[in-house]
Order: structure tokens, then C-alpha cells, then sequence
């Protein structure tokens, strides 16, 4: 359950800006799972950096460290002459430094070339996504595909979208691809969606479809049972994974207000009054805070650190996730 802070504004719903929910004027109608008003998409792309943490295994160069290959700039250290059969590389110096270690080898520089990875968007397009004041989470994620679309292409990765609610949504199943441009199409029919899926538990279907490793952005609010929550993180964990958590701060806040409140669910659309007394506002409290936690516990402890999205896309932020 949510809090609704005013009375102008309708509680909130899956719709769109302008259908009386996140933000827009109260009294439009619009049909759920439709197409609606569309928000405009940033002037200029911003480019995003971002990295793996381990080794990478393609066929085709690119910009991240690889295990290896006939070739490449990346020095990894010495093999035998006899485990990698390239004189080129002959390295004397090591080979009589060291003979010892050599045992009677002559020893090769061994290098890797760098290589693309497909990069993929995980997709949470439930209700909830269409929650937000100003802006909705869909938004947000509009601008990150938008703009991380557009940086994969320029580094030469693939880039593939993934989108589930209630079941992983073949409509919006893009294979990963290296054409140029594919994300802004993509990016404005998301800002133009009102997501009305009840839960997003198809997203524990996604792993089925990403095929060989590569890297992967969870983008949800992760407002799944916990349990869920770590089924689909496990589900996942063959790759290199970074949720990022849009988390509206609405969602968490209670407003200045005391007394009567109006609360709805932004999954299931079910309302409910609510008497703000102080022990069930603490309470409240409380639950949320714990619930946050819990989900961000739940990345850590599988040496995940997820990426929190709580005031718009910064691209910035982006980039320090990566390298601090």
C-alpha cells in the first residue's frame, strides 16, 4: 500500500501522465495495457560507462577484458612456448630470470584481446511502474534504455530488452542486437505504456531467454515477496548482474499529514481508509524501512550491489557505480 498525499490528485494507478495518476490532471480515462500521452525524450544522449568485473568470453572486439584469443593488447602474464605455440612472443629475459620457475621452458608472453558482451535490460512493466509523481518509474527506465542503448552501440555490445508483468511479455522481447538507434523507439513506447499487470513474477522467466553470459540490468521497484526476490536473483546470478531499484520516495513517506488517509495498492489497484494514528505511523515506518533492507541485503549477500534510482536517471550515478 502507498499513501495518497492529496486530494486533487487521483490515488495512484498503472497509467500514464495526463490519465489522472502519476502527476497528470484527475478526470482523464484510459484504458490500461494502452498507449497514451507521450513524454519527451532527452535532446542529447548522455554515454554511459560501465564495466565487468571479471573476464568476458566473444568472438567479436570490443571493450572489455577477455580470457583470450589469437591475438590482443591485454598482457595476462607467461605461458610455456609448448601451451601457447607463439615465438613472437618469446619472452627471454623471463625465460632465464627465473628458471626455476620456467623448469627448463622457454617462456611466451601471453595476451587477450577485448571483447563485446551482449547487454541486456531485465524489465519490470507491472503496475507499479506506473506510479510516480512528476514522473513515473517507467520514465526512468525509458531514459536509462534510451541512453544505455545508445552507449552499448557506440562500445560495440549487442543490446537486448526484456519486459515481464505477471508473465514474461513477448511484445516486448527484443533479442539482443548491435543495429544502431533501436533505443529511442523502444524508450517512447515505454514513456507512452500504462502498465496494468498485477504482479512481476514473469520476470522469473527472463533467465530462459538471455542465452550466453553477458551483462544485466534488473530494472524493478522489487515490490515481490522476498522469497521471489531471491529466487529471481539466483535465477540470474550466471551473469554479470546490476539491479537497479526505482524506488519512488512517495512511496516510503507518509506526508506531514496526520488522520484519515487514503492508501492504494499500486499493483492490485484494492483502496483502502486508513487512520494515521502514531503507533500504526511508526509501524508502518518501520516495515518499509525493513522491506528496503531486506531487498538490499538480499543483492549483497550474492555480491551484488544494486543501484538505487530515487530522483530521476542520472547518468552520472550511473557511471560511479562502476567505478567507485
Amino acid at each position: 500500500m502507498t499513501p495518497d498525499h492529496t486530494a486533487a490528485t487521483e490515488p495512484r494507478t498503472g497509467t500514464a501522465p495526463g490519465a489522472g495518476a502519476a502527476g497528470g490532471a484527475p478526470g482523464r480515462d484510459a484504458t490500461a495495457g494502452s498507449a497514451g500521452p507521450r513524454a519527451a525524450p532527452p535532446a542529447l544522449l548522455p554515454d554511459l560507462h560501465y564495466r565487468l568485473a571479471h573476464a568476458a568470453r566473444g568472438h567479436f572486439p570490443g571493450a572489455h577484458r577477455g580470457h583470450g584469443g589469437p591475438g590482443g593488447l591485454d598482457y595476462r602474464g607467461h605461458a610455456r612456448l609448448l601451451d601457447a605455440p607463439d615465438p613472437r612472443r618469446l619472452d627471454l629475459h623471463a625465460s632465464l630470470r627465473d628458471p626455476a620457475q620456467a623448469q627448463g621452458h622457454w617462456q611466451v608472453r601471453v595476451f587477450a584481446q577485448r571483447v563485446s558482451v551482449p547487454v541486456w535490460v531485465v524489465a519490470d512493466l507491472s503496475a507499479s511502474m506506473g506510479v510516480g509523481t512528476g514522473r513515473r518509474k517507467l520514465d526512468v527506465l525509458a531514459d536509462l534504455v534510451e541512453a544505455l542503448a545508445w552507449s552499448a552501440w557506440r562500445g560495440g555490445d549487442a543490446f537486448g530488452f526484456v519486459g515481464a508483468d505477471e508473465r514474461l511479455r513477448e511484445d516486448w522481447l527484443r533479442p539482443a542486437s548491435r543495429l544502431r538507434g533501436q533505443g529511442g523507439p523502444l524508450a517512447e513506447r515505454l514513456r507512452a505504456w500504462r502498465p496494468d499487470g498485477r504482479d512481476a513474477l514473469g520476470l522469473l522467466e527472463a533467465a530462459a531467454v538471455l542465452g550466453r553470459r553477458g551483462l544485466v540490468f534488473l530494472v524493478s521497484d522489487f515490490h515481490l515477496p522476498l522469497a521471489q526476490v531471491e529466487r529471481l536473483l539466483d535465477g540470474l546470478a550466471v551473469h554479470e548482474l546490476v539491479p537497479v531499484l526505482l524506488w519512488e520516495p512517495d512511496e516510503f513517506d507518509l506526508g506531514p499529514r496526520a488522520g484519515l488517509a487514503r492508501l492504494r495498492d499500486p499493483e492490485t489497484g484494492e483502496r483502502r481508509l486508513v487512520w494515521w494514528r502514531p503507533a500504526l505511523r511508526a509501524r508502518w515506518q518501520a516495515a518499509q524501512a525493513a522491506r528496503r533492507a531486506a531487498v538490499l541485503a538480499a543483492c549483497r549477500a550474492r555480491r551484488v550491489e544494486p543501484l538505487v534510482i530515487d530522483t530521476g536517471f542520472d547518468p552520472e550515478a550511473f557511471t560511479r557505480h562502476f567505478t567507485a
